[in-house]
Parts: structure tokens; C-alpha cells; sequence
């Protein structure tokens, strides 16, 4: 059940639904874009505002964010429209290559880079690691033999567990 008033008077009816109605509330929401944010006034601030979307949008699409890349790319495109076609053409470049980045996410080729990614490089530089040695593959150690314990008898008395105190019987 969720309570549902907007008022702060204790006096005042309270609906509670059950959340039935969510489907039609969310119906008439949409998904916020970055077109919608307040654009700068000025020239400087509107490149500033550019370059730090761009890197957002960068940083996103590395981390494979792609809800925060949607968002940042439409701010981006937004502050571009707002600029003049002869400025920050460096930015509108990279711009159309983080728009290509993020298009291509999820086809075959896309999958293909992350899988070859994902192998580690060789080091160029820094420390050197110890000449490699022939090592076999790791074995499993074999197991222990369980030990047989054949006819033993436990002595009671020795435990605490006298024969003639013993009201256990």
C-alpha cells in the first residue's frame, strides 16, 4: 500500500492504493534526456558545457553505461545545435565518433573488440618478470588414504566418564 497526499494537514483524506494504478501514472512520463537541461547563455559556457559532456559521454560508453551515454550524447547534440556551425568544430568531430561508439554497441564487431580487449597485454616497459620456467599444469594434490582405525576402544575414565559414577547406565 502506498499513501498518497500531497498535503501536510493530518486532517486531510489519504488514498492508499496498492499500486494497480502505476502502469497508467508512469504512462505519462518519459525518459529524461539531455536535451531538456538548461543550456549556458553564453558562448564560452556553451563550449565549456560541451567538452564536459563529451567527456561524460566518453567515460560512460568505456564504462559501458549506456543509459548515462544516451543522456550525456543528447546534451551534447543539444549544445551543438545551439552553437554556430563554425565553432567547436573539434568537438562536433568527436562527438560524431562517441555517436558512431555508441551505435555500434551492440553489434557482433562491438562484441568482438571486447572479447580481444579483455586478453591481457604484454608489458612493455617496468619490471622484469623471473624467465619462465617449464611448469606443469597445476595438479591436484592426491588425496589422503583414510586411515583405518580397525579395533580401538575409547577409554572412558580418562575422558571423565567414571564406570562407577557414571549415572548414565
Amino acid at each position: 500500500m502506498v499513501r498518497r497526499s500531497q498535503s501536510s494537514n493530518p486532517r486531510s483524506v489519504v488514498v492508499l492504493t496498492s499500486g494497480t494504478d502505476w502502469g497508467t501514472r508512469a504512462a505519462g512520463q518519459r525518459r529524461s534526456s539531455g536535451a531538456e537541461s538548461e543550456i549556458p547563455r553564453r558562448q564560452p559556457a556553451k563550449i565549456k558545457a560541451l567538452q564536459q559532456a563529451l567527456h561524460l559521454a566518453r567515460a560512460a560508453i568505456g564504462k559501458r553505461n549506456w543509459h548515462a551515454a544516451r543522456y550525456a550524447l543528447s546534451r551534447a547534440r543539444a549544445l551543438t545545435d545551439a552553437l554556430p556551425g563554425n565553432v567547436a568544430v573539434r568537438e562536433r568531430e568527436q562527438l560524431s565518433e562517441l555517436r558512431k561508439k555508441y551505435a555500434a554497441r551492440n553489434t557482433p564487431a562491438a562484441k568482438n573488440a571486447k572479447q580481444a580487449k579483455s586478453a591481457p597485454a604484454k608489458r612493455v616497459g617496468g619490471k622484469k618478470s623471473a624467465p619462465a620456467s617449464k611448469k606443469s599444469p597445476a595438479r591436484k594434490p592426491a588425496p589422503t588414504p583414510v586411515r583405518d582405525l580397525s579395533d580401538r576402544f575409547i577409554n572412558r575414565e580418562a575422558l571423565g566418564y567414571g564406570a562407577e559414577d557414571s549415572r548414565t547406565r
